[in-house]
């Protein structure tokens, strides 16, 4: 008897907090919406697949600032520093994200009290990377994340890992690669503090005193995420790479992506690149079926630039734009210094 598949979770939905750690913060890789985990490479790594973090010889600093779905005063300022190690590569990474000033409100005072606060989410991750051999990487990363205003606060810990499997001809040895990453996998949280509590009368006494909700745990939106890249070589100089991806997300509905990067070569670098990527997941092309501000297109660019003679130091600039329903799009800018 025949039966029906479907993938993903739509109906668990909204059952999971920390959705920032859904967010690609970063300027370079979001220009084709992360599809790119066989490929991506350096201090980016981490976020999206850590084993890519295992391709650095220096070190690398990068910077992001992103305005997130403009028109909802949501930014992310980020920072990450990676180096070789050994046989392999450290880095840190912390993100933060500020959703702006909220009016307070009370039972009291529905309408306002005339004062403010600012909701803050944060994560900071610890990540290592390594080659096992020179055709396969693998890393791990442990984050922990914050979510607090200023009377509640949770606190959780994730695990990231991943492995990038890569293959060729003798004269690309890189130019198919394949990425599996496994994302978001940690503790539980919940929130606590003062801003669960108040002070209510004890039926059948003339006194008062401090009761506490109880705040119902959630968990993280964990992911799994399975990639391939192909390089297309025309001449010595130009460099057209296609990526495709699969995201089954335990939390919500799964997600298809396809994009493109070009790269110009110049003084023995990829001086100049471009790229695209589409992600489809169901309900997105219908406004009464969407479920999410995003409407699957991303675009952007990088330009790097040597700062010695060996190639050794450079200093890098990337943009990317991904689109919106019903908002400004998302705009994030990143820059990144190479030694």
């Amino acid at each position: 008897m025949p039966a029906a598949l479907f993938a993903g979770n739509p109906d668990r939905t909204g059952e999971a907090g920390a959705s920032e750690l859904l967010i690609n913060p970063w300027a370079q890789s979001s220009g084709w919406y992360g599809l790119n985990i066989a490929s991506v490479r350096g201090v980016e790594a981490p976020n999206l697949n850590v084993a890519g973090m295992a391709f650095i010889d220096g070190s690398q600093l990068e910077f992001c600032r992103t305005e997130w779905l403009v028109g909802s005063e949501i930014s992310l300022n980020t920072f990450g520093f990676a180096t070789k190690v050994g046989e392999g590569a450290l880095g840190l990474t912390l993100t933060s994200m500020d959703l702006g000033e909220i009016e307070v409100t009370t039972t009291e005072n529905p309408d306002g009290t005339g004062a403010v606060y600012r909701p803050r989410f944060s994560n900071i991750g610890l990540s290592y990377a390594r080659r096992f051999a020179d055709y396969l990487t693998g890393g791990l990363t442990v984050r922990v994340i914050s979510e607090s205003i200023s009377d509640a606060k949770a606190i959780g810990v994730a695990m990231d890992v991943g492995i990038q499997y890569i293959s060729g001809t003798k004269e690309h040895p890189e130019k198919i690669k394949m990425g599996i990453a496994l994302r978001n996998v940690g503790t539980p949280m919940k929130f606590s503090g003062d801003g669960l509590s108040f002070r209510g009368d004890i039926p059948g006494a003339d006194y008062s005193m401090t009761t506490e909700f109880r705040s119902e745990s959630f968990e993280l939106p964990s992911l799994l995420t399975i990639g391939v890249s192909y390089d297309f070589f025309f001449g010595s100089t130009n460099r057209l790479t296609a990526v495709g991806n699969f995201v089954s997300n335990s939390f919500y509905k799964d997600q298809f992506g396809a994009g493109l990067e070009y790269a110009l070569k110049v003084k023995n670098i990829d001086m100049f690149m471009l790229r695209a990527g589409y992600r489809y997941e169901s309900g997105i092309t219908s406004d009464e079926e969407r479920t999410s501000a995003s409407t699957g297109i991303a675009a952007g660019l990088t330009f790097q630039y040597p700062l010695d003679d060996l190639n050794r130091s450079m200093v890098s600039l990337s943009y990317s734009y991904r689109t919106s329903y019903q908002y400004e799009g998302s705009h994030a800018f990143g820059l990144r210094l190479s030694f």
